[in-house]
């Protein structure tokens, strides 16, 4: 079977395709360097998504810490920055 509907396609599928044999078909030889080329290059893509994944979700936490402490430094700066006020029955600031 060449390709089993519904499932991911991974260089071993390629690489272990097999064919029906036909009086004047194409050149098995050619066939199984292209195939075995195609797996290489979906075996590379693999690869290459799995760091770009990996790499954007280590951007997606140091976001969310550095959110984090935007936030908490804000909320200091603004309890900070509130102007005092006055209490009028005692005199007292506040």
């Amino acid at each position: 079977m060449i390709y089993l509907s519904g499932e991911r396609l991974h260089p071993h599928h390629i690489r272990t395709a097999d064919f029906d044999r036909r009086w004047r078909g194409l050149d098995p030889h050619q066939v199984y360097d292209y195939l075995n080329r195609a797996a290489d290059e979906i075996d590379r893509l693999h690869r290459e998504l799995t760091t770009a994944n990996t790499e954007a979700e280590r951007i997606r936490q140091a976001l969310r810490q550095w959110q984090s402490r935007h936030a908490d430094f804000r909320q200091a700066r603004h309890a900070d920055c509130r102007p005092a006020t006055h209490d009028h029955q005692t005199g007292e600031r506040r």
